[in-house]
């Protein structure tokens, strides 16, 4: 089923943020905030707002500048921004949460991110750790910091040559390509995302999923996962915050489940108390478009029924 409702919502970036709405089928108890990743956009997560809905949750998901069918004059697909692309990004994030406030004052609020969306997210909680209850930080990498200045100096030198707003030539082939190739016996490059060939050809059909992000694109989605792989990042963030850290052991894209539990170490470490981790056995990117899907989505809404118990 598709979302209840799709609206616009004008944010004070200048952009037009194309927003998904699922109303909870009971009476709501909590809303989920929905961040995407790279290369695709909020109506995929159609399945997962009609599973959550019943269960007593709202959800809202808007698509990032840049992707889906978000726009913005500094924006078109594949780009973030002309300047100051992560802080636009995380500003949008905001608008919807106040859009949520405003809609539904009292509910708490659990903000979700896979992949980019778990990046974002996750600096949207560095920032705003009292607004959510509890964050869902999913399928994303924190621990690459060396790779990540490789990235940079990839980019940089791109720059020069190239401009900032055309599409990076060598990140693809470093990140979603490689990935593709490392799969057994893969079908297409997009095997990575999932073992559900079905779903897979989803995506690589959508002519809004799998485009090759500009170099100011890249470069600001490296900075962002390097700012949360800062330990100095987390100052400001509550230690009681509720977090649901996930992967796949098959997910090219978090070292096979190792950034996971790499993160998991660093905010227990940090003193974060209420924090739970799972790496599911055989999972490739994308849990959600898994062949376990059920599974990862009934453990979500146990942890989720969990962090809302008074």
């Amino acid at each position: 089923m598709p979302f209840d409702k799709q609206t616009s919502l004008a944010s004070p970036t200048g952009a037009d943020l194309n927003l998904y709405v699922k109303y909870a089928a009971t009476d709501p108890r909590a809303v989920i905030q929905i961040n995407h990743g790279l290369a695709e956009h909020a109506a995929r997560y159609a399945r997962f707002a009609d599973y959550l809905a019943p269960r007593g949750f709202n959800v809202y998901a808007h698509d990032h500048r840049g992707h889906g069918a978000t726009k913005a004059p500094d924006a078109p697909l594949g780009k973030f921004a002309d300047s100051d692309g992560i802080a636009k990004v995380i500003a949008d994030v905001d608008a919807v949460h106040d859009l949520i406030a405003k809609e539904h004052p009292g509910l708490p609020v659990i903000v979700f991110g896979h992949s980019l969306g778990a990046s974002i997210a996750l600096n949207f909680v560095l920032r705003h750790s009292q607004r959510v209850r509890a964050a869902a930080i999913w399928n994303g990498n924190f621990s690459q910091e060396l790779l990540g200045q490789l990235a940079l100096l990839i980019l940089g030198w791109e720059r020069m040559r190239l401009g900032s707003d055309v599409p990076s030539r060598l990140l693809p082939k470093l990140t979603f390509q490689a990935w593709g190739k490392a799969v057994p016996n893969h079908r297409t490059l997009f095997d990575w995302l999932s073992r559900d060939a079905v779903e897979v050809d989803k995506y690589v059909a959508d002519p809004l999923c799998g485009w090759d992000a500009s170099i100011s694109m890249w470069r600001d989605v490296v900075n962002m996962a390097q700012h949360a792989g800062k330990d100095s990042s987390f100052a400001g963030v509550r230690r009681d915050l509720f977090v649901n850290l996930l992967g796949g052991e098959k997910d090219p894209a978090s070292d096979y489940g190792k950034a996971v539990h790499h993160l998991a170490k660093r905010m227990q470490a940090m003193g974060f108390s209420n924090l739970v981790s799972k790496v599911y056995p055989e999972t490739r990117h994308e849990s959600l478009n898994e062949i376990n899907r059920d599974t990862v989505m009934n453990d979500f809404a146990a942890w989720a029924n969990s962090v809302l118990k008074p």
